[in-house]
């Protein structure tokens, strides 16, 4: 694929070990640790790039427990189910996986999820109904940005909503799947069709 990486940026969505099998007891992703490489390679087509994490409270209100099984609902308005708690700020799960820049090295990062009763999948709003930026879209456009490639985890939850939230801003959005992993195979299909059905650019390699 061809892109003017002037005005391109790569965006690495919540690549953690805590989704990853360096984690087991979290949310492990199959493949989720060798993704280094594909986001390393996609980030040299452009002039910034950008990461996210989940840094999650130990406290978090919908963490799974007794009577209380993952994908279970759970009443607030910034979450919606259960999940095993995973990356917990601090933790190893908190942390990127090897082979990653750290934070501080990226062009602009974002630490979300952070308070206990909010639990957001993309990386542009800290809640569920889109009110909060993270600042995401404003750096873009600031900095002359109109391309986001976009990689990380996982493909049918935090990469589908960051993806969808950039396109709504009315960015070009491409989602590199080499750089992607999603936690199962049906999410991940239902995932595509809806980001294609939203104009997202969905391709197996930047290499095509």
């Amino acid at each position: 694929m061809r892109f003017c990486r002037e005005s391109t940026a790569s965006f690495d969505v919540d690549v953690q070990k805590g989704f990853t099998a360096l984690c087991p007891e979290e949310l492990p992703v199959p493949g989720g640790e060798s993704l280094a490489e594909p986001l390393n390679r996609q980030a040299d087509f452009a002039r910034l790039r950008l990461g996210s994490k989940d840094a999650h409270p130990a406290s978090a209100i919908w963490r799974e427990e007794a009577g209380k099984p993952q994908f279970s609902p759970v009443a607030g308005k910034n979450v919606d189910i259960r999940w095993k708690l995973h990356c917990v700020a601090g933790s190893t799960g908190h942390e990127l996986i090897d082979g990653l820049p750290h934070p501080a090295d990226y062009d602009f990062f974002v630490q979300k999820g952070v308070e206990p009763d909010m639990h957001p999948y993309g990386a542009c709003y800290h809640d569920l109904a889109e009110r909060q930026s993270t600042g995401v879209i404003e750096f873009l456009k600031m900095n002359g940005i109109d391309t986001v490639i976009v990689g990380g985890l996982a493909t049918d939850y935090c990469v589908k909503t960051t993806a969808c939230q950039l396109g709504r801003a009315g960015l070009r959005v491409v989602v590199n799947l080499e750089a992607c992993r999603g936690i199962a195979a049906e999410t991940t299909a239902a995932a595509i069709v809806e980001m294609r059905s939203r104009g997202i650019e969905v391709v197996e390699s930047l290499e095509n």
